[in-house]
């Protein structure tokens, strides 16, 4: 503005040859240039934050972020809940493939808990996407955190509820709904194991997680097709392919002691924690193969061209992290 006075005031011939208007012309724009460059500071220091702001540790202290946590324990509480109530009552009802009925009303669950609870918190739901979205920046670290816990708390008053309802003979037949890769059955001949290897699950358990983040939650990342579809559509794929990935991982192996992909590492620490016993050995298959497929994810996020990623650049990205953190 300062500039454009100066040169406003004075002739072109006063510009090129009389003295104090180039030393005004000259002071003014010295002026101009610090200006910009305190622009580029500070631009600079908002492109490389502070460690501590990368994690979010500042979002410990927000309300916002708690009552958004709350919203969490109420979703993965209805979620798992329900999971739970629709796996006895599909094989206590008695239909012809149970295991089909079974997947379309659990992904119809998905959408309406995802739909209900993603203008709280997101609708991360599961340990699964909070990982997956603390990695990418879509939050911080320290709100991920937050999710999980939440999302295990919601998890287990789910199961002590669901337990609360059924008889003794259906919590041993099903196992209070937990994630198991094979069972111990009585035969006349003697107990026998039922299920798949280990190997079997944990490649199941990646494989779909990953397909999941793949096909359908890219949607709610990507800011081009989330508008261009509305929420509604993208929540609806993502139940119709958990339903097609939980019935093909529980069909495919042919094997009644597998449960299939369990999607939420929540749910199977739940019923771990309140149901104990055998479901604590392969708690890790559920657990470790969904946290390998939220990082393989982020992996694919960085390796495809920069301009198939319709998203802001976060500033709680992994990555930025590891600049931030080794001063790069």
């Amino acid at each position: 503005m300062q500039v454009k006075e100066t040169m406003g005031s004075t002739s072109n011939d006063a510009l090129l040859y009389d003295p104090e208007s180039q030393s005004k012309t000259l002071s003014s724009k010295s002026v101009s240039l610090e200006r910009i460059l305190t622009i580029d500071t500070q631009e600079e220091k908002k492109l490389y934050p502070t460690i501590g702001e990368l994690l979010g540790i500042h979002e410990i202290f927000n309300l916002n972020v708690w009552r958004a946590a709350i919203g969490e324990v109420i979703a993965s509480a209805m979620f798992v809940f329900m999971v739970d109530t629709i796996v006895v009552s599909t094989i206590n009802s008695g239909v012809q493939m149970p295991t089909l009925i079974l997947s379309i009303l659990i992904g119809i669950i998905v959408t309406i808990v995802l739909l209900a609870v993603a203008p709280v918190s997101g609708g991360n739901l599961s340990p699964m996407l909070s990982i997956c979205a603390a990695l990418i920046g879509l939050i911080s670290i320290s709100r991920a955190i937050i999710y999980i816990i939440a999302q295990c708390i919601g998890a287990i008053i789910a199961v002590l509820a669901f337990r609360a309802l059924i008889t003794h003979e259906v919590d041993e037949a099903i196992f209070s709904g937990g994630c198991t890769v094979s069972v111990i059955v009585e035969e006349p001949t003697g107990p026998i194991s039922q299920g798949v290897g280990i190997g079997q699950a944990f490649l199941m358990e990646f494989m779909c997680c990953f397909f999941l983040l793949f096909g359908t939650v890219w949607m709610a990342y990507d800011f081009r097709q989330a508008k261009e579809m509305g929420r509604i559509k993208v929540f609806t794929f993502i139940g119709i392919l958990i339903s097609i990935l939980l019935f093909v991982s529980i069909t495919v192996t042919g094997q009644k002691g597998y449960s299939g992909a369990s999607f939420n590492p929540a749910k199977c620490i739940a019923t771990a924690v309140i149901r104990g016993g055998h479901l604590w050995k392969d708690l890790w298959v559920f657990c470790v193969g969904d946290v390998t497929a939220a990082i393989a994810f982020y992996v694919y996020t960085k390796v495809i061209p920069k301009d198939h990623l319709q998203v802001k650049p976060y500033d709680h990205d992994f990555i930025n992290l590891i600049k931030v953190m080794f001063g790069k």
